[in-house]
């Protein structure tokens, strides 16, 4: 929010070329954020080419419409990057694998976010249209649903920007795509479960994501295969902004379904949820994994910052990113032999799971 703002102040001209910005102390009392949340919103807009700091002096507004130092006439030496999300969870990891081997073959980077909310992605993509970016990786919005946007990417096609995909795709776009094993993740994970004893499993899943819609999948799979009946209420859904009230309906489940007040364990979305719902339960009294195990994905850092270390499922992360800007050199060098990489899941042990 606070890059937002102050790139659209720069664009409007209340910041002028050449004049710094005001103190990163003075951004702190204005927002009302840390010091540190100061420094990631100007490390975005120094990275997409508004802003310049100089150490003792300021930070400085560029004239973000300037071609890079390194790009040769008629070449734009920029790929454009879209996230979901930039500044937590895994997605640090991943730009900096993209960040990294972008720098290595003297490329930049215009790196955005859509905080996987569709509007936000047509911004986005006006924008990429407006700077010419050379190639796009993109990790897809709700890529369960509907994409409104999905004209602005053939758009792009159109005018020979190839596109890379990671974490997901859009089914209706082609386009590579560098992603996880999502369905075998949720299926080993199942797996695991029911080989430490576990029989009654519950599943919370986001379902306006592909990858939830797949380890929803790969979880029911392994049921089937191992026999194990499923509930409909052991399968516990929400969208993008409906955590909470997710955590509510589980909640619900543990305490008053005559089915799911045995539950067991507990299949979560991500690490993220996973950790959420450990403290959740320590509110109703319930000891993870005495009481009920929960398992995660993405072995994030989330996965080892609390009292309980969440097994959890591995997650590429920076070679992600690293794989995805090798795929767009290829198509941006010619070659049309483009193959999507998936990666193979693997169970990271911890102590959330009891063996029953």
């Amino acid at each position: 929010m606070i890059s937002d703002e102050i790139k659209q102040q720069i664009i409007e001209g209340k910041y002028k070329i050449g004049e710094t910005i005001p103190t990163e102390l003075a951004l702190q009392a204005q927002y009302g954020v840390s010091r540190h949340t100061v420094r990631q919103a100007i490390g975005l807009l120094s990275t997409e080419g508004y802003l310049r700091t100089e150490k003792g002096s300021g930070t400085y507004v560029l004239d973000f419409q300037l071609k890079p130092s390194n790009m040769k006439d008629g070449q734009n030496k920029t790929i454009g990057v879209m996230t979901t999300y930039i500044s937590n969870y895994i997605f640090p990891d991943i730009i900096h694998g993209i960040e990294k081997a972008l720098r290595e073959k003297g490329y930049s980077l215009l790196l955005s976010s859509t905080n996987n909310d569709v509007d936000q992605e047509k911004e986005c993509l006006k924008m990429m249209l407006d700077r010419h970016v050379e190639g796009l990786i993109v990790e897809p919005t709700k890529s369960n649903e509907f994409n409104p946007n999905l004209p602005y990417y053939i758009q792009l096609k159109e005018n020979n920007v190839p596109i890379v995909m990671i974490n997901a795709c859009y089914e209706e776009l082609s386009a590579p795509y560098v992603v996880m094993n999502d369905v075998k993740a949720g299926q080993i994970l199942t797996d695991y479960l029911i080989d430490k004893g576990h029989t009654n499993i519950g599943i919370i899943t986001k379902i306006d994501d592909l990858q939830g819609k797949y380890r929803l999948k790969g979880f029911l799979k392994s049921c089937e295969k191992n026999k194990i009946s499923v509930a409909p209420e052991q399968i516990c859904t929400y969208k993008t902004g409906t955590e909470e009230q997710a955590l509510h309906q589980l909640k619900q489940m543990i305490d008053h379904g005559e089915t799911n007040s045995k539950l067991s364990a507990i299949i979560c979305y991500n690490d993220e949820m996973a950790s959420q719902i450990i403290e959740a339960l320590k509110q109703e009294n319930k000891a993870v994994p005495n009481d009920i195990s929960v398992v995660g994905y993405d072995d994030s850092i989330l996965s080892v910052a609390g009292d309980t270390e969440i097994t959890t499922i591995s997650h590429a992360k920076e070679q992600m990113g690293i794989d995805a800007v090798a795929t767009l050199l290829k198509m941006l060098s010619g070659n049309n032999q483009i193959e999507n990489i998936i990666y193979e899941p693997q169970i990271i042990e911890r102590a959330s799971v009891f063996k029953r």
